[in-house]
């Protein structure tokens, strides 16, 4: 198991089969997937097959989604991190996305910002990366405030999968800048 990120109440690590469960309970739940097409999953088959490709985009991309897990509890709480985006998505392709989706039951404790500061500080800091991007549904009020709250810098609106988005982004450059 390699763990990726440490914050003070978290552990990101790489996802497991043995977290086929946790995600099948996150995505299956339909609320979670409100600002996500609306297409709940319905089998643990298609939690692990998730898992399957993002463990093959470790070895691809050197990158993907970590598993998100309490400290304290030692309970999976969700995924957070980076994807590298290699479909065109708003005229960009080639670029690593900060994401982050956690079970019902974990909403509100912060998590989310938490795991995305840490993330743009490993993603700049450690990693290297000269830019990091952010998408959210234009209604999906949570987590267009939590990326703009970590400093991502809206540049504009996109339709993607006919639902309106708003796409963000914040540089190397921009991140010294604020982190200074």
């Amino acid at each position: 198991m390699k763990i990726h990120i440490e914050t003070d109440r978290l552990l990101m690590r790489d996802l497991m089969d043995e977290d086929a469960h946790g995600m099948f309970a996150m995505d299956s739940d339909a609320e979670v997937h409100t600002f996500l097409g609306n297409k709940p999953i319905s089998t643990l088959e298609e939690s692990q097959k998730m898992i399957d490709s993002i463990k093959q985009q470790y070895i691809e991309n050197g990158i993907g989604r970590w598993a998100v897990v309490e400290k304290r509890s030692g309970n999976f709480v969700g995924w957070s991190g980076f994807k590298f985006v290699t479909d065109v998505v708003n005229g960009r392709t080639q670029y690593y996305d900060l994401g982050y989706r956690f079970l019902r039951k974990y909403w509100g404790k912060g998590y989310a910002s938490e795991t995305a500061i840490a993330s743009l500080n490993h993603g700049f800091g450690e990693l290297g990366f000269e830019e990091i991007v952010g998408i959210a549904d234009v209604a999906n009020t949570a987590s267009n405030t939590i990326l703009q709250k970590v400093g991502l810098i809206k540049r504009n609106e996109f339709i993607y999968d006919g639902t309106l988005h708003n796409f963000y982004s914040l540089t190397k450059k921009e991140w010294q800048d604020i982190s200074t």
